[in-house]
């Protein structure tokens, strides 16, 4: 298959790596792989399927394109790329000034850090409610059961350099009919396989919300038993590119902020105390957290691995 190829020059300071590392779902990712130095991703467009291959160039980033999609594809590319992520008032003079020390040298340090938008929410809603309380290993492990056993093989595979394992997810109409049973092989218990169907009833109108604003996009979200603020905010930071979405409710992400700005770990409330007085922003002081390099010591019990399967 030939692909088709183009090339997206960003301004300013650019790095792939980072902007587009946050869209793959655990190492493993079976939609999302990064090969020989180049990332690889397979999904679905309303003109097909399509596999885009991006390369960070000297001058810029190399995109190559297969299947019936690929057209779709290079036209939603500069978004996923982070070309509409707008930072000049986090990096102004004066934010900065408000930004603790070591997020402002986090930020100095990766210049070239974008927030991707896919526009795509089922893409990220599946594998969202499938790491509902539960921990990533298992999540991860279901999800890519799942993919190989009910995804496909994407445009262009066989061709040079192509990722072997790359896979095209299912399509909305694919993820609904796997049977119970399937979910329930693939680990994954009744509350989170039942949120999925339920969720996929409404595919038309989620489709939809790819272009409509974060915020309304959340609350579409939520309006669906079964998904909450994480889940929402989980899928809007990779559907929209959200520089404000807080993932409220994660296992370790108030501890974490709390012990990076305090000291101390917090809850999910004095977590958003905490951050704020920079909302419209908070999703982007998180990630320059994390690149800080503090990390959360560890101590007591880990949530256990649970199996379904046995049940």
């Amino acid at each position: 298959m030939t692909p088709l190829e183009m090339r997206w020059v960003p301004t300013g300071s650019y790095d792939l790596n980072a902007t587009v590392g946050i869209l793959r779902r655990g190492p493993a990712d079976p939609c999302s792989i990064f090969h020989d130095g180049a990332w690889w991703f397979a999904f679905h467009t309303p003109d097909g399927a399509a596999s885009l291959r991006l390369q960070q160039l000297p001058d810029g980033v190399n995109l190559l394109g297969f299947g019936p999609g690929a057209e779709r594809a290079f036209a939603s590319a500069p978004a996923l790329l982070g070309a509409d992520d707008d930072w000049t008032e986090f990096d102004s003079r004066s934010f900065q000034a408000s930004l603790p020390e070591h997020v402002q040298t986090a930020r100095r340090r990766h210049p070239g850090l974008r927030l991707p938008r896919t526009g795509r929410v089922i893409d990220s809603l599946v594998p969202a409610i499938l790491e509902q309380k539960v921990t990533g290993k298992e999540a991860f492990a279901g999800y890519r059961r799942l993919i190989f056993r009910y995804g496909s093989v994407p445009p262009g595979a066989g061709s040079a350099g192509f990722p072997a394992r790359l896979r095209l997810a299912p399509s909305p109409a694919e993820w609904a009919s796997i049977p119970s049973w399937e979910w329930h092989r693939a680990g994954v218990g009744p509350q989170r396989s039942d949120t999925v169907m339920r969720a996929l009833k409404r595919a038309a109108g989620l489709e939809r919300l790819g272009s409509a604003d974060a915020s309304t996009a959340a609350t579409g979200l939520m309006s669906i038993p079964g998904i909450g603020p994480w889940t929402a905010a989980e899928v809007t930071q990779c559907s929209h590119g959200d520089p404000d979405s807080v993932a409220v409710g994660d296992y370790h992400l108030a501890g974490f902020v709390g012990l990076a700005l305090t000291g101390q770990p917090v809850d999910d409330n004095t977590m958003m105390e905490l951050l704020e007085p920079w909302r419209g922003h908070r999703q982007r002081v998180v990630r320059m957290l994390y690149l800080s390099g503090i990390s959360k010591e560890r101590h007591g019990p880990r949530m256990s691995v649970r199996d379904y399967r046995d049940i």
